[in-house]
């Protein structure tokens, strides 16, 4: 059984005892929204079999990804700008996907 979730404006394929990096949440429980739940032949897509499904996780720790440096460089009137930016993300282990 897998499932298709949706978090942080992103979307990923799930199953029971994966871990996946996503975008920072708090708590220690995590409840995800599916968008897609397949259980062998059965495939759950449509808002209404979709309402009682849900892929509850929980939060295994903190994960910095790569750095990423820019620099903005603009001719002949001396301007330069240099930033960086590292993304924060949350290690979160599914622990069920219910079909409801």
């Amino acid at each position: 059984m897998y499932a298709v979730v949706k978090t942080g404006g992103k979307q990923y394929r799930v199953a029971a005892g994966e871990r996946l990096d996503i975008e920072r949440v708090a708590g220690e429980e995590v409840t995800l929204e599916p968008i897609l739940v397949v259980d062998g032949s059965d495939v759950l897509s449509t808002p209404a079999q979709l309402s009682a499904a849900s892929v509850t996780a929980r939060v295994v720790g903190e994960a910095k990804g790569p750095k990423i440096n820019g620099f903005v460089y603009k001719n002949k009137t001396n301007a330069r700008k240099r930033w960086g930016h590292r993304q924060h993300y949350t290690t979160i282990e599914i622990t069920g996907i219910s079909k409801g």
